[in-house]
């Protein structure tokens, strides 16, 4: 009778597990679900316009005006001094050779570029106002305001362009292009040709570049500074004028 109930006990314990394991095999593991790759960040596309090579002399015949932003540009000179020893000690100017650098960011004015023209210019006018150069001293802005530049009678220098040499048959906008501009150059009441060597790059709607130009002062009617036991200004300098313009729609 024991031996009875015992098997009726095993049976109903195996008749539980069997209906809380459903019975049969036991399920096979369902797999992970396989999630599809994120898609990749969508990347600026570069329009075709703006990586096209631009013939020059053979694009399109249309004038495009570049407006010089006084913010983004200098103009700078750049002139050897030396000094005597003692002479400016109380100024904290140590005898010997030293290079000066005068700059303004007073620079206005327009250049007009058509890749139809083979000569690639239109038009163009830089203006400077001299009054506004400055340097590492005072005493000498005021010698070089009031009497090199006499800024009271010719308040700026003006180069006017005439014309691009040097030029590339082809331009692809972005990169770095090396030419010379062509012009008369103002300064006082003196007008010389003068031939700026130039790099510039056109992005878009922004034209950049670095325009340098070496002069002597000589040439514009202005005598360096020679004061004995003092210093002396050499006679050559040089111009830079840096420029960011952009497209005038």
């Amino acid at each position: 009778m024991m031996k009875m109930i015992r098997l009726l006990m095993s049976m109903f314990v195996l008749a539980v597990l069997v209906a809380c394991t459903g019975g049969g095999a036991p399920a096979e593991p369902t797999a992970a679900p396989v999630q599809a790759p994120a898609e990749e960040a969508s990347q600026p596309e570069t329009t075709a316009a703006e990586t096209a090579v631009l013939p020059i002399g053979s694009g399109t015949d249309e004038v495009r005006t570049f407006v010089i932003d006084p913010t983004q540009s200098k103009a700078s000179f750049l002139v050897d001094e030396e000094f005597f020893a003692g002479a400016f000690a109380k100024l904290g100017i140590e005898a010997g050779l030293a290079d000066v650098v005068g700059s303004t960011q007073e620079v206005a004015g327009e250049l007009s570029l058509n890749f139809a023209n083979p000569g690639l210019l239109e038009a163009g006018t830089i203006t400077v106002q001299t009054g506004s150069l400055k340097t590492d001293q005072n005493r000498r802005d005021e010698w070089l305001q009031d009497n090199a530049l006499e800024k009271k009678k010719f308040p700026t220098a003006t180069f006017v362009a005439t014309s691009i040499s040097g030029l590339p048959d082809s331009y692809t906008p972005g990169s770095e292009l090396s030419f010379e501009l062509n012009g008369d150059l103002t300064v006082r009441d003196v007008t010389k040709p003068v031939t700026f060597a130039v790099t510039a790059v056109l992005n878009g709607d922004t034209l950049t570049g670095k325009a340098t130009l070496p002069t002597r002062m000589t040439d514009y009617g202005i005598e360096p500074p020679n004061f004995a036991n003092t210093l002396t200004v050499a006679d050559e300098f040089v111009i830079e004028v840096d420029i960011t313009a952009k497209e005038q729609q």
